[in-house]
């Protein structure tokens, strides 16, 4: 896949994910591109898998260049940046009391705080929250009425 064609379908695959859900994530733009298949993801987040970059199916040279691409259309279309903290899935409670314990997710191998905090930056569109809301609240409004 040449950068034309990858430009094309990271912002295709942000601009889908902020109207469906109002902001866009790197893990969900690599999974709907076809970069990171969502089985492996799932094995990043239990634990399985020691970092995220390790499993997508194409080059560090590309990868970072979706990430650059992220955040140009993020930039060039009003999103706000909004740092996610990824922590693994499905850790037990210490003998069942108090707290789970928090484990941090890698996304690089060599875990670079400022790729790290990259990976991990949603883009928010607050204008697509915002009616996203009043259609929830009008919704339910009308499930109240009948």
């Amino acid at each position: 896949m040449n950068n034309i064609e990858l430009t094309k379908k990271v912002r295709s695959a942000m601009y889908c994910q902020c109207r469906r859900r109002g902001y866009t994530a790197p893990v969900g733009v690599l999974m709907e591109i076809g970069v990171l298949q969502k089985s492996k993801y799932e094995d990043w987040r239990f634990g399985r898998i020691p970092y995220l970059e390790s499993v997508c199916t194409i080059n560090l040279h590309k990868l970072s260049f979706i990430m650059h691409q992220m955040r140009i259309y993020a930039k060039n279309n009003g999103l706000k940046p909004s740092f996610c903290y990824y922590k693994r899935w499905g850790v037990k409670k210490k003998n069942g009391q108090g707290d789970k314990p928090v484990i941090p997710l890698r996304f690089s191998k060599i875990g670079n705080p400022e790729v790290e905090k990259w990976y991990a930056t949603h883009f928010v569109d607050s204008n697509r929250i915002k009616e996203l809301n009043a259609a929830s609240t009008e919704n339910k409004n009308l499930e109240q009425e009948f």
